[in-house]
């Protein structure tokens, strides 16, 4: 796993949101392929995005993510775990960042079982997960972040009286 080291204000404009547990699969390196029903010319670095918590797609996402591990992934070939768990997983925000260097219809990669698979190499992991609202396809994130509200400023405390 390789932690995205760069200044934030570089990450790249374009990001793509993933279910989880996908999307951590990708910026941890273990995955090298992004399936999609649908191809891209989009080649180059982008944002990884872990989609919003939705318990079905999740459970459902889970499961499919474990039976790949336990029935395509040979041991010591790859490093994922069979299962992950929700409270261990970012979602609604960039998590990660990818290179996108093909778009192929057949691969021998055991994460491809898709129409289209976005090929997939410097897989990159953020320290911190910065919250994104979601978009379908390639997105400009920056607009979307979620920024926090600042807090409410303290009342400063009243001076006695001087006489």
């Amino acid at each position: 796993m390789t932690v995205y080291s760069e200044p934030l204000a570089l990450l790249p404009i374009l990001a793509l949101s993933v279910r989880q547990p996908w999307a951590h699969a990708i910026v941890k390196g273990w995955k090298d392929i992004e399936n999609r029903k649908w191809n891209t010319s989009q080649r180059g670095l982008v944002c990884i995005h872990a989609s919003a918590f939705i318990r079905s797609n999740f459970d459902s996402d889970l499961d499919d993510y474990s039976d790949v591990v336990s029935e395509r992934i040979i041991p010591g070939e790859h490093q994922a775990p069979s299962t992950l768990m929700a409270k261990d997983l970012a979602f609604g925000a960039i998590i990660g960042v990818a290179r996108i260097v093909d778009v192929t219809m057949r691969h021998s990669s055991p994460w491809f079982f898709g129409k289209y698979g976005f090929v997939l190499t410097d897989q990159q992991i953020l320290a911190e997960p910065i919250p994104v609202k979601g978009a379908l396809g390639f997105f400009d994130w920056r607009p979307r972040e979620i920024v926090a509200p600042e807090p409410p400023a303290r009342p400063i405390a009243a001076q006695g009286s001087l006489f």
